[in-house]
C-alpha cells in the first residue's frame, strides 16, 4: 500500500488543532502536490522535503506524490509540517515502518541538509497532545519549552536521519530535561523597599495586587510612578503551573525565546506610547498576540497614558472587562487570553506640574481639560484604583528607612493571605467576581448601603463604578482580615482610591 498517515498540529491562536498528513504515491509523471489549504510556506515544503530526503541518503519517490493536510478547511502555514510530510513520504515508500508512527505526532521545519529547525507554538501543541496521551517528536532547539510540560511524552532530535533511525529501531531519541531540574533565576526583582514615602500609592499597589484591580497613578515627573509600577509584579502571588504554562504558550506562539529559569515569573510588559492598536491587542493577516496577551497573568504598564492615541486606548475597553481579545479577519479569527493587570501613569497636566507646591505649572485650565480629555470616561470607569503620587521631599530621601517603608516580602505575605480568602470564597480574585457573586460576598448592612447610595449619587458615578467600588471594598476587607462583612471604612477608602471620580 502506497498510503501513509502522519499526525501533526497546526497553530490557530492559542489552540493547536490536529492535522492529519496523508501521503499517497501513485503512477504518472513525477510530481509533488500539497493540498488542504496550504499557504506559501507550506507549498514550498515540497522542495525543502525533497532535498532534505536526498541529503539524508534516502530515495525520493520517482512517482506522483500527493500530500493532503486534513481538515481541508483549516488554513495551514509555516514550516511546522515539514518533518511530518517527509516521514509520510518515506513511510508511503516503505523506507520507514508505518507501525512506529502510530500514536506519535511530529513537528519541525527541515533544512536542506536534513537538520531540524525550531518552530513556534510548540508548547500549545504539546499540551494538546498530552491530553491525547500521544508521543511528540520536536526539534532539539525547542527542548527548553518542551521541558515545561511535565506530563508530556516528548522526544527531541537534531536531524531527519535521527528520527528515521529511531523509527527503524535504532538508537533511542533523548527526552528534554524536565522542569524539575531547572535552576531558577535568583536575580532580585525590583523591591518596594526602594520606594520612600508615598504611603497612599503603596497602599493602592497592595490593594491592586491582592484583588487583581487595575491602577492609575497620577503625579508630576520624578514622583516615582514608574518605580511603583515596576514593583507590582514582585508582590503578586506566585503563578501556579497551569498559569505559567498559559503564559509561556502565548510567548511561544509569538516566537519569543523562553528562558526556563524564569518561566514561573509573572510577565511585565511596558510598550512605548507610540505603539499601535495592533501592537497592543494583536493582529496581522496571521493573527498574533499583542502586548495585552503577552501580559496574561501579569502586568501591563502604560506610561504617559494621555500620549497614546485615543483609538489605541479605546481598544483596551473590552479586554479590560472580558479578559480576552478576539481578532477577526476575512479568512479566520483567533481568540487570545488577556487577563492582565493594567497599571497606567500620567501627569496631571501637559507640563506635568499642576498642583505642585513649587508653582511651576503654567498650563491654562483649557489646556489641562484638553489633556485629561484624551482619556475617555468609559476607559477611566474600568480602572478601579486612581491615586495621586505627589513629589517626595528631598529630605525624606536622605533620611534612614522608616518602619512603613516595607519591603516586597512583607507586603507579599498580606497579599497572599487576602488572595487566599478570595479564592476560597469565590474561586477567583475579587476584581473578576460577577455581579451576582458580589451581592453574595459583599453584602452590606442597611446603614452602609444607604450611605454608599447617597455618596454615589452625589458623585454621579455609574453602575459599573458602583460594582467596582464594592469589589475594591471587598479586597480592603480581606486585607484587614474581615472575611464576613464590609464596613463603612472599607467603602470610604475604596471611594478615596478613585481620585478621578472624587
Amino acid at each position: 500500500m502506497s498510503l501513509s498517515v502522519i499526525l501533526s498540529r497546526a497553530q490557530v491562536g492559542v489552540s493547536a488543532p490536529q492535522v492529519m498528513v496523508e501521503v499517497n504515491l501513485s503512477g504518472g509523471l513525477p510530481n509533488t502536490s500539497i493540498v488542504g489549504l496550504p499557504e506559501a510556506a507550506v507549498r514550498e515544503a515540497r522542495d525543502r522535503v525533497r532535498v532534505a530526503i536526498q541529503n539524508t541518503a534516502f530515495e525520493y519517490p520517482n512517482r506522483r506524490v500527493t500530500v493532503n493536510l486534513a481538515p481541508a478547511e483549516l488554513p495551514k502555514d509555516g514550516g511546522r509540517f515539514d518533518l511530518a510530510i517527509a516521514l509520510g513520504i518515506l513511510a508511503a515508500g516503505n523506507q520507514v515502518p508505518r507501525e512506529r508512527l502510530r500514536d506519535c505526532e511530529f513537528l519541525g521545519e527541515l533544512a536542506l541538509t536534513g537538520q531540524l529547525r525550531p518552530v513556534t507554538g510548540v508548547l500549545p501543541a504539546l499540551m494538546q497532545a498530552g491530553k491525547r496521551r500521544r508521543r511528540v517528536i520536536v526539534p532539539r532547539a525547542n527542548a527548553a519549552e518542551a521541558a515545561l510540560v511535565s506530563d508530556g511524552d516528548v522526544l527531541v532530535a537534531d536531524t531527519l536521519a535521527e528520527v528515521c533511525a529511531w523509527l527503524r529501531g535504532g538508537e533511542q531519541l533523548p527526552r528534554p530535561d524536565t522542569a524539575d531540574g531547572i535552576v531558577f533565576d535568583t536575580e532580585a526583582v525590583p523591591d518596594l523597599v526602594d520606594i520612600r514615602g508615598q504611603l497612599q500609592a503603596r497602599r493602592a499597589l497592595e490593594v491592586a495586587a491582592a484583588g487583581g484591580h487595575h491602577l492609575l497613578l497620577v503625579g508630576p515627573p520624578g514622583s516615582g510612578k514608574t518605580m511603583l509600577a515596576e514593583r507590582l509584579a514582585g508582590i503578586l502571588p506566585p503563578m501556579d503551573e497551569s498559569e505559567a504554562l498559559e503564559t509561556c504558550a502565548i510567548r511561544s506562539i509569538a516566537g519569543e525565546t523562553l528562558d526556563p529559569s524564569r518561566w514561573r515569573r509573572r510577565p511585565y510588559r511596558a510598550p512605548h506610547h507610540t505603539a499601535s492598536a495592533a501592537a497592543l491587542v494583536g493582529g496581522g493577516s496571521h493573527p498574533r498576540p499583542g502586548e495585552i496577551s503577552l501580559a496574561h497573568h501579569g502586568v501591563l504598564f502604560l506610561d504617559e497614558l494621555p500620549e497614546y492615541e485615543r483609538r489605541v486606548l479605546e481598544v483596551l475597553r473590552e479586554p479590560l472587562e472580558s479578559g480576552r481579545i478576539m481578532i477577526s479577519r476575512a479568512a479566520r479569527h483567533s481568540t487570545f487570553p488577556a487577563q492582565f493587570q493594567l497599571v497606567a501613569a500620567m501627569n496631571p497636566c501637559p507640563c506635568g506640574y499642576h498642583g505642585d507646591p513649587g508653582g511651576q505649572c503654567r498650563c491654562t485650565p483649557d489646556q489641562i481639560a484638553r489633556y485629561r480629555g484624551r482619556l475617555s470616561g468609559p476607559l477611566l470607569d474600568r480602572i478601579d484604583l486612581q491615586v495621586e503620587v505627589p513629589r517626595v521631599p528631598l529630605s525624606e530621601l536622605t533620611t534612614p528607612r522608616k518602619d512603613h517603608d516595607e519591603d516586597s516580602a512583607c507586603v507579599l505575605k498580606r497579599v497572599i493571605a487576602a488572595r487566599r480568602q478570595a479564592l476560597l470564597r469565590a474561586g477567583r480574585p475579587n476584581a473578576e467576581i460577577s455581579t451576582g457573586e458580589l451581592e453574595r460576598d459583599c453584602a452590606l448592612g442597611t446603614s452602609e448601603r444607604s450611605w454608599l447610595q447617597t455618596t454615589l449619587e452625589k458623585l454621579h458615578l455609574s453602575a459599573r463604578a458602583y460594582y467596582r467600588v464594592l469589589r475594591v471594598a471587598r479586597t480592603l476587607a480581606d486585607l484587614d482580615g474581615s472575611a464576613a462583612c464590609v464596613g463603612r471604612e472599607h467603602l470610604a477608602e475604596a471611594l478615596h482610591l478613585r481620585r478621578m471620580d472624587v
